[in-house]
């Protein structure tokens, strides 16, 4: 598979519901590799934060659109599966904006993306609704142009500040499917009740993200979700690895048996 318009379309029928496409998220060139080979992977997924930290800059688009750009085309061309990018706000500031960025990041190849609706944290602000659809849809006719079917998964941030204003957040979120998004990434679902209305009231595959304290994997497969991610959590899953492989060498223990590892 060498197309970018064949992997957009098999990442995008990789979201099926009771059946989540599990992605454990990426932030180079070597951990796409890596992941790429472990048994059962079929797409990949960049995490802003990762991201960034890696970079050395703030998430929140620390970055500048170059080095998203330039880091997904690094990250595209490492591995043969979808690489879905974590592409935040499309580094742009407006529909105009982000038609263009996303353009290029197709170029980049990049199968699929996440554009978020809020305008600096996801704890904080939120963008307008009309702008919020307005870049989903620009995002949508990029890909249209392109001739590539990318799988947008568009990210509801409202819950995050808001818990209270559930009928708000799925009005952003089926709007979203209405302009163009293929799945929709919901923030703040931490119960099966949680999941399951969302699973009920979104017009389309639910993605969410998940952690130690989350609903359990095969419950989120039981309930409907079709995709999962972890974010920054995998970052600091490798980070403490390092950590306490190094706290061990320094004191003169025994060799990690992962310090074997042949990649």
């Amino acid at each position: 598979m060498t197309s970018t318009a064949d992997k957009a379309a098999l990442l995008s029928s990789l979201h099926r519901p009771g059946e989540p496409l599990i992605v454990t998220n990426i932030w180079d060139a070597v951990t796409a590799r890596i992941v790429a080979q472990a048994k059962g992977v079929k797409a990949l997924a960049t995490a802003s934060h990762a991201v960034s930290f890696a970079h050395g800059v703030p998430d929140n688009e620390g970055l500048t659109v170059e080095q998203a750009l330039e880091t997904a085309r690094i990250i595209a061309a490492a591995v043969s599966i979808p690489v879905s990018v974590d592409f935040e706000k499309g580094y742009a500031a407006d529909g105009a904006g982000v038609r263009e960025n996303v353009a290029r990041l197709i170029e980049a190849g990049a199968a699929g993306l996440n554009i978020e609706d809020s305008l600096e944290a996801a704890s904080g602000p939120l963008r307008d609704l009309e702008s919020s659809v307005a870049r989903v849809a620009a995002a949508r006719i990029a890909a249209d142009e392109a001739g590539v079917p990318l799988a947008i998964n568009a990210r509801v941030d409202s819950l995050v500040s808001n818990p209270a204003d559930w009928a708000g957040a799925m009005e952003r979120a089926n709007r979203y499917l209405d302009a163009g998004a293929t799945s929709i990434f919901v923030l703040r679902l931490p119960t099966e009740g949680l999941v399951e209305r969302a699973i009920r009231d979104v017009n389309g595959p639910v993605s969410v993200i998940s952690n130690p304290t989350s609903v359990s994997l095969k419950k989120l497969a039981e309930l409907g979700v079709a995709r999962v991610s972890f974010g920054p959590g995998v970052l600091g899953l490798t980070l403490a690895h390092l950590q306490r492989a190094a706290t061990t060498l320094t004191a003169l223990g025994d060799y990690p048996e992962e310090l074997g590892f042949e990649y």
